[in-house]
């Protein structure tokens, strides 16, 4: 698969990056704070597992290869692809499709051949397999959800008597919310069969079914409060905590009750910046001393 798309294998590895940033960013004050390590998998042992975080894991690394592939189209990085052509025409709202639409149908087909390979290797009945392409179709629905249509006014002095529009990729902050939202409201599920084939449904039968956008787990997660090595937790111990937050970055709970160590450091910060004719900033380098509260 590899050798057969050397050309694109630059994009994936962008939006692999792209999605490890990304998910670092959404858990950045969680206990489970999407750790990579030097070794394979990068997210260590906790993708191995079926949990909720496993599921974001898989989703936001899909979508994270569609966006990058569909982004290298649109900036003719890839002879295989360009602009979406079939965005053309008049819009019913009047306006005028032009420009170079993001070729999202090209990325997301892209990604579910190269991401969901994996995994349709291992046989369509396997309970993990299944969750597995199910997050990945999520991560790649988040973003056709979000896509956005970008105008342009042409005419006299910006009067837009001529709008030019074109669809785009929402930006993958954007992504990465709606699948933290959507790993919130995870749903735990189990393998039953369904007439002649396996599916996942609802643990609880009371739960209503999940939509093919929700994000689907097979085990409860650990509570990430303790290192354990063989299960790939890291632990919280070290981390930095908010004293005065009652949420899940305050020291209460991301310490997991074991309290805090506090210290005074001496932060280096640019101040009384000013700007010189012409043209640049010039800034005094400012010692500020604040407090620090790291778990124990």
């Amino acid at each position: 698969m590899c050798k057969r798309n050397l050309e694109v294998m630059d994009s994936v590895r962008r939006g692999a990056q792209l999605a490890i940033e990304e998910c670092q960013y959404q858990f950045r004050n969680r206990r489970w704070n999407c750790s990579t390590l030097e070794s394979l998998p990068v997210f260590g042992k906790v993708v191995t597992q079926g949990t909720r975080e496993a599921a974001f894991v898989y989703a936001i690394s899909s979508a994270g290869v569609a966006f990058a592939v569909t982004r290298a189209c649109s900036s003719g990085e890839l002879e295989k692809c360009g602009c979406d052509r079939t965005v053309h025409g008049v819009s019913p709202e009047g306006f005028q499709w032009s420009g170079c639409s993001d070729n999202i149908a090209y990325g997301v087909a892209f990604s579910q051949s190269f991401v969901d390979v994996r995994e349709r290797s291992k046989g369509a009945s396997s309970s993990r397999a299944l969750m597995n392409l199910h997050n990945n179709e999520a991560g790649r629905k988040a973003i056709l959800t979000h896509m956005r249509v970008e105008c342009k006014c042409h005419g006299v002095s910006g009067s837009c008597e001529v709008k030019t529009c074109w669809r785009a990729v929402p930006p993958f902050r954007q992504v990465g919310h709606a699948l933290k939202e959507k790993f919130d409201g995870a749903t735990e599920v189990e393998p039953r069969r369904v007439g002649s084939s396996r599916a996942l449904v609802p643990r609880n039968a009371q739960f209503k079914p999940h939509t093919d956008e929700d994000l689907v787990y097979l085990e409860p997660s650990p509570d990430f409060c303790e290192q354990d090595m063989r299960s790939g937790v890291l632990g919280t111990r070290g981390r930095t905590c908010n004293k005065t937050s009652k949420a899940i970055d305050g020291c209460e709970l991301l310490c997991c009750g074991r309290g805090f160590h506090t210290a005074q450091v001496e932060l280096a910060e640019r101040c009384s910046c000013k700007f010189h004719w012409c043209c640049f900033v010039k800034c005094r380098q400012c010692q500020r001393l604040v407090e620090l509260h790291t778990c124990r």
